[in-house]
């Protein structure tokens, strides 16, 4: 031990610097432990203790290295060497039991600052628990690093929260499929042979106000307010086909904007004629008046139109040139079209189209355009300008009376079901297709030629009010029927 070695006397003289001063504290504490009773207790305390060393550490400008080397011998106690490098760094050793035992063990906190004293010191851990505070003072700069060991025991707690959502999906299922899509047979006469020739097609506007392209002998349009009961003449001369601006010759199907501006096509005049707003008198839209033609500005005997529900397009069934053309709603007359099916000659095939009649476009509800053709006996459904399209009902080329042909098929219209309505012209009945299906039932006429209320002669045209009610242009009647849907 130091203090067996020096003196008190001697250790008095010892000079007052680092060394000195570390020499002086070492002898005090080996003095210290030849008084203790070297007893080893086998107890062991399980204790949590929180250690807070505090090191002060004043160097010189000059980097200065330290090597202190004290060797100490027991036959009690296990030396343990411990380099201790001051840093920021805070190392934390726990045992299974406590941070610190009663059992031999040692604690080592390692520190690393710019300046490195390397110290070899054995420490001698016994039952007392102590607390060093070693404080190393040179002149000029003053480093002082703290070191604290905390043990922080942290108890987390895991909420699991479940969340049960519940989703109702709305299924409607169509009706046409449940075999309950149903219009009363009896047809009520809207406007009779007194009032009209030969009704073409027939349109509803957003108010439910009737529009109808009354050709042959009249070659005008009527207007019929929602439960009015005698009709408005808003375009056309009564009885005096003709060219000029305030006639028409053989109009085949009226389309109004949601400016209120009329569309009409009139089919012997080979163009679309445009009215603003209430005006009587039309100026050219679409085509090149009194002059049929195959070019792109050009139409020959015009039938059905159709317009998407952004009023973007204007589809026309062209049909003395077997293709449906696309106009956009800006144009003027000369303005080139674009063929958007068909335009391969008549035919029968899936790339051509046989006398195009009626046409049915509504995007929302479907991607296809829907055609007749009425020479063909068929319906087509085409992606506008696909190279081809697909038959959907009817026998290409073959005309019929049973549940899956036609006999001319002129006006065409579908529902948000995307069930098919059907104007089998030649058969006097009105055909439904369910969605998908080709095969057809008769929701009016007889399939026999008649003028009851429950016949029809030579139908041409169909629409549906806001309510669904089912309206037919019957022309070998020269009425309009009206089906109440069930």
């Amino acid at each position: 031990m130091v203090s067996s070695l020096l003196s008190n006397e001697t250790l008095s003289q010892l000079p007052q610097s680092p060394l000195g001063q570390l020499m002086v504290a070492i002898a005090q504490f080996d003095a210290a432990r030849e008084n203790e009773t070297t007893t080893t207790s086998t107890t062991i305390t399980t204790t949590t203790i929180t250690a807070t060393t505090t090191t002060t550490i004043t160097t010189t400008t000059t980097e200065t290295t330290t090597t202190i080397t004290t060797t100490t011998t027991t036959t009690t106690t296990t030396t343990t060497e411990t380099t201790t490098t001051i840093t920021t760094t805070t190392t934390t050793t726990t045992t299974s039991t406590t941070t610190i035992t009663t059992t031999t063990s040692t604690t080592t906190t390692t520190t690393e600052t710019s300046t490195t004293i390397t110290t070899t010191t054995t420490t001698e851990t016994t039952t007392t628990t102590t607390t060093f505070t070693t404080t190393i003072t040179t002149t000029t700069t003053t480093t002082t690093t703290t070191t604290t060991t905390t043990t922080t025991t942290t108890t987390t707690s895991t909420t699991t929260t479940t969340t049960s959502t519940t989703t109702t999906t709305t299924t409607t299922i169509n009706p046409c499929t449940l075999n309950t899509y149903r219009w009363n047979t009896t047809g009520i006469t809207i406007l009779s042979s007194s009032q009209v020739t030969a009704v073409a097609e027939i349109f509803f506007d957003s108010s439910d106000t009737m529009y109808v392209a009354d050709e042959f002998n009249n070659n005008v349009v009527w207007k019929l307010l929602k439960n009015a009961t005698t009709p408005i003449l808003v375009a056309g001369q009564l009885a005096s086909p003709g060219s000029s601006t305030s006639q028409l010759y053989n109009p085949q199907d009226v389309y109004i904007d949601s400016n209120n501006n009329m569309y009409v096509s009139d089919c012997l005049n080979h163009r679309i004629q445009k009215y603003v707003n209430g005006s009587t008198i039309g100026t050219t839209f679409i085509g090149i008046s009194a002059s049929s033609g195959a070019a792109l500005n050009q139409l020959s005997y015009p039938r059905h139109l159709s317009v998407d529900p952004t009023q973007t397009y204007m589809y026309i069934a062209d049909d003395g040139n077997n293709r449906v053309m696309r106009y956009p709603m800006s144009s003027t007359t000369g303005t080139n079209g674009t063929i958007v099916a068909g335009g391969a000659g008549a035919g029968n095939t899936n790339t051509q189209l046989n006398n195009p009649w009626g046409l049915y476009y509504l995007p929302t509800v479907s991607n296809y355009l829907y055609i007749t053709n009425a020479v063909g006996h068929s319906v087509m459904r085409w992606i506008p300008g696909a190279s081809s399209g697909e038959f959907i009902a009817g026998t290409p080329g073959v005309s019929g009376s049973n549940a899956t042909t036609l006999n001319q098929p002129l006006a065409i219209k579908l529902d948000s079901y995307l069930n098919m309505f059907v104007v089998d012209y030649l058969n006097h009945r009105i055909q439904m297709f369910c969605q998908n299906s080709q095969t057809g039932v008769t929701i009016a006429g007889t399939g026999t030629a008649g003028s009851s209320a429950t016949q029809l002669s030579s139908p041409r045209g169909l629409a549906f009010d806001s309510s669904m009610n089912l309206y037919v242009s019957d022309g070998g009647n020269h009425r309009v029927q009206k089906y109440l849907k069930l």
